[in-house]
């Protein structure tokens, strides 16, 4: 896909989302045999609900259909979140995960090599963590900046207490 038509997309569909108070993550074009598939991810400090998503793909099918911007052609169109496994790349995604596990890659000038820590704080310049401590030793804290980081991805947890837990 083109940055024109990326660019267009984002342009045409960015109202409809942000209306919604959602966030608009990422656009993707790309071929399913004969079709084009037009993948939309959506994503807001909440999360997002499954009947969000159907009544967003309903709106965005409409303007696409009035409007050009995909071109002759049959397409199949997919509105989702983003999954649990996606990169942590600005700065709202690091804030929605707050108290989650994070598998970060660090930069040379860090250490370099991949460290495991829960995201405590965010603030403008990186992050306050708790890094686990091994073999029975307490957690550290640690401060990262965001330039010390190369990657960054959610740990899946599956005993991890809900946040709605926690407050109750």
């Amino acid at each position: 896909m083109s940055t024109t038509q990326s660019d267009r997309l984002r342009e045409l569909l960015a109202p409809l989302v942000t209306e919604r108070e959602l966030d608009l993550e990422e656009i993707e074009v790309s071929r399913a045999g004969k079709r084009r598939m037009l993948r939309i991810t959506v994503d807001s400090d909440e999360g997002v609900e499954l009947d969000e998503c159907a009544e967003l793909s309903r709106l965005i099918s409409e303007k696409l259909d009035a409007t050009d911007a995909m071109g002759e052609g049959e397409y199949v169109l997919e509105v989702s979140s983003p999954g649990a496994d996606r990169p942590l790349t600005e700065h709202r995604h690091y804030v929605r995960a707050v108290g989650r596990l994070v598998k970060f890659q660090l930069s040379a000038g860090a250490g370099g090599g991949d460290l495991v820590a829960r995201i405590l704080e965010v603030d403008e310049d990186g992050l306050d963590l708790e890094v686990p401590g091994l073999k029975g030793r307490k957690a550290t804290g640690r401060r990262l900046a965001f330039v010390e980081i190369v990657k960054a991805r959610v740990e899946i947890e599956f005993s991890r207490k809900d946040k709605k837990e926690e407050e109750a």
